[in-house]
């Protein structure tokens, strides 16, 4: 499968099914077609629009679409992204917000690169705008990454966030949700022992699989199954001419969707069926609940070959970090040099991704750390969604993270280190 052949056959697919949906909403849309009583003209036209809406969101950018806030006093303080360091395959973006203070909470939200825009955690950095300066790992579609860009596996992944804190300085409090959480801890090691005094104040892991046979889920399931070999005949695939990484060998996002979409194919079903009923009888708008959901939920990003292969092969075959083996550009990454960074753990206790236990076995590895710098939550009826951006996440475990963070360096401004632009470097 590594033509562009397949990938272009996948992406003509996909663009057929968009024109096909938008014909089928402006044909059975024309006024001369009203004076018919017949219903199929309205479900027509409704299919299309909820088809082409569809298929046009899987190879589309979501927007943050964070405009504002509301101040302390009421007021309305007006939020923009700005690039702090740009690199080829992800840049570090601030969500600067105007007329305000620097904050004394400076928050690394390390969104995961698991086939989802970082826009994903939209909510999540709402949530965090009124109390604390975030910033984000805004990760690249690799479609759009030419092939002179070189490689990026996830020893690159990892060298890219010791970058990304060493910008940011020793003020910074890091959070890693789901794929990143492994990588983030091994991060937060290397620099533990290169340079001690760039490492972060504490650091959350948010449902993320440090040790993924600490408990069985389908995904850790299907890692044991399939083999390298196996999975790189199926999986890899070559970007196709219609994109500037044209040539480059990569996990298509449509691919990945195919497998999200399989793994609960009659709950996607029976909504995309409801949500066709609810445009043909005039009860559906642009930002509905289910045009909410699944403009981010359909919108995939192309992973790079070497970062997805790596990261099964490593991470989940060879459980490097569970093992304590993770060797970074030649250097192994002892896990036990985390010795002044506090490490909290979140999981769902009903989380089917990263099931409980994978993330928690964290505290096991961190050998040189104080059990007094070590916070363990495990939140009852939330799944892995719930965690990190959801009703869970809302009313318990956000105030449990910025009072984990308030409890393990405390608010400083004296010390917080300013930030320069990626303009201004």
């Amino acid at each position: 499968m590594k033509y562009m052949a397949t990938y272009d056959m996948m992406e003509s697919i996909r663009n057929t099914n968009e024109w096909m949906g938008a014909t089928a909403r402006a044909m059975a849309s024309y006024p001369v077609f009203a004076l018919s009583m017949n219903p199929m003209l309205q479900l027509t036209a409704a299919w299309g629009e909820v088809a082409e809406r569809s298929f046009g969101r899987m190879v589309a950018r979501p927007d943050w679409g964070i405009r504002s806030i509301v101040g302390p006093k009421g007021q309305d303080h007006l939020v923009d992204i700005e690039t702090v360091v740009e690199k080829p395959f992800c840049n570090l973006i601030r969500f600067a917000v105007r007329r305000r203070p620097q904050m004394a909470r400076r928050v690394l939200l390390v969104a995961p690169m698991s086939g989802h825009y970082a826009t994903l955690l939209r909510s999540t950095v709402a949530s965090l705008l009124p109390d604390a300066d975030v910033f984000v790992t805004d990760w690249h579609n690799a479609r759009d990454i030419p092939v002179s860009a070189g490689k990026f596996d996830i020893e690159d992944y990892t060298l890219y966030l010791v970058e990304f804190m060493k910008a940011l300085g020793p003020d910074t409090h890091v959070i890693a949700v789901c794929q990143p959480a492994p990588l983030t801890l091994a991060a937060t090691a290397y620099l533990a022992a290169e340079d001690p005094s760039a490492q972060p104040r504490s650091l959350t892991l948010i449902g993320g699989p440090v040790d993924p046979d600490a408990a069985a889920t389908d995904v850790t399931d299907f890692g044991r199954r399939i083999t390298m070999g196996q999975l790189e005949q199926i999986a890899i695939q070559r970007v196709g001419f219609k994109y500037k990484g044209a040539g480059r060998l990569v996990y298509p996002g449509l691919l990945q969707l195919q497998s999200f979409m399989s793994m609960n194919a009659e709950r996607h079903s029976k909504a995309f069926s409801e949500q066709v009923m609810r445009v043909a009888h005039d009860k559906a708008s642009d930002h509905d609940a289910h045009n909410r959901f699944y403009d981010e939920y359909l919108a995939v990003m192309d992973m790079t070959a070497e970062f997805y292969l790596s990261t099964v092969e490593r991470i989940f075959k060879n459980r490097e970090i569970a093992d304590n083996r993770f060797v970074v550009a030649g250097k192994p990454v002892d896990l036990g040099a985390i010795t002044e960074v506090a490490v909290m753990t979140v999981e769902g206790a009903e989380d089917d991704i990263s099931a409980p236990g994978q993330c928690v076995a964290a505290h096991a590895l961190l050998t040189g750390l104080d059990e007094a710098k070590k916070t363990r939550h495990l939140e009852p009826g939330a799944g892995h969604y719930g965690i990190f951006a959801g009703k869970s996440w809302r009313l318990n475990i956000r105030p449990l993270v910025l009072g984990f963070i308030d409890a393990h360096g405390g608010p400083d401004k004296t010390r917080v280190k300013p930030i320069r632009l990626a303009s201004a470097q």
